[in-house]
């Protein structure tokens, strides 16, 4: 892990992270962080929280926080809550979990029904499956397309890792395979196990784990899944919002950013590229894209780190990943 030190020494974070963004041409820019557990209430180096002081990335206006979480604690409770057909906001998750130390965002998710799109794993049980089979519009009605969407976990073991996913409502298992999936295009409503291209799907033994995508980073390299997900069209993966993401390092340590956005001269966000480039300089060797923009919040002892953009502030959702 480049800067593990920097969990029980500011000071380094900063000569760190300098160092790593000269060694970055496309993003020389020096990011610089700083500890700011103790504003909110942690007293334990398990859980540390740092909030960015540099107020621009590439020219852009930033603000961002990430919390460092040593998972071989013993103590540690990590996991995952939803509701069923309504949402609350983080805040109110924060109540109903009786106040665990770290709130956050999780899965994608859809408005008519208040349901989430991507899988969820709660000490072992499945709460919430992918939306794997994408319908198509105008000339390609009647067609659909078949993802495998990518989901960060712990399995039983103890080991953190991220891999692509596949779910079924007959089933309470979540199958796995390591690497990406070409998307498959037919008039199928349901992308068939015999496929080729999901041969080699595995069960997944899961403590818990969180959907969403694309992938960011694998193998501590910037790698960005999202023509296999599906998750943004165009050129949309370099527009910059405000952005929750995951990752873990190889020594056991749960990474989670939240980027602030959509403000005007005070935060902007970052792209997908960029958030992956910090979570490299973290030291992740794995990172994965969460639900963003109006849905990006972090709570620390159930007090906000990044402002929400919507006006009227937390948005709503069905689940959140919360850490005790």
């Amino acid at each position: 892990m480049k800067h593990l030190k920097s969990i029980f020494n500011p000071a380094f974070v900063i000569i760190s992270i300098c160092y790593a963004f000269l060694s970055v041409p496309a993003m020389a820019q020096e990011l610089q962080w700083k500890n700011v557990s103790n504003e909110f209430g942690l007293t334990t180096n398990t859980i540390q929280v740092f909030e960015s002081t540099s107020s621009t990335l590439n020219d852009s206006a930033f603000k961002a926080y990430y919390v460092m979480i040593n998972t071989n604690d013993p103590n540690l409770q990590v996991g995952v809550d939803t509701t069923l057909y309504r949402r609350l906001t983080p805040s109110a998750f924060y109540e109903r979990l009786v106040q665990p130390t770290v709130v956050m965002n999780a899965s994608f998710f859809e408005f008519k029904n208040n349901t989430n799109l991507n899988v969820l794993v709660h000490r072992g049980n499945l709460l919430a499956l992918n939306k794997q089979d994408i319908e198509g519009k105008g000339k390609d009605t009647l067609t659909y397309t078949h993802v495998l969407n990518s989901a960060m976990g712990m399995q039983k073991n103890g080991r953190m890792d991220i891999a692509y996913t596949y779910t079924d409502s007959n089933s309470n298992q979540v199958l796995y395979q390591q690497n990406p999936m070409t998307p498959i295009k037919n008039k199928n409503a349901k992308l068939a196990l015999n496929e080729d291209a999901v041969s080699n799907l595995k069960k997944w033994k899961l403590n818990w784990a969180v959907g969403g995508g694309p992938v960011l980073v694998k193998d501590g390299a910037i790698f960005i899944s999202n023509n296999e997900e599906k998750k943004f069209s165009g050129k949309a993966i370099a527009d910059h919002h405000p952005r929750t993401a995951m990752g873990y390092t190889k020594d056991g340590y749960l990474i989670l950013l939240a980027v602030q956005g959509r403000m005007k001269n005070i935060a902007v966000g970052t792209t997908l590229t960029e958030t992956a480039k910090i979570f490299i300089d973290l030291g992740a060797v794995e990172a994965i894209n969460l639900d963003g923009g109006g849905s990006s919040c972090l709570l620390i002892n159930g007090k906000e780190t990044i402002k929400p953009s919507d006006p009227t502030g937390q948005r709503p959702v069905p689940a959140v990943f919360f850490v005790k």
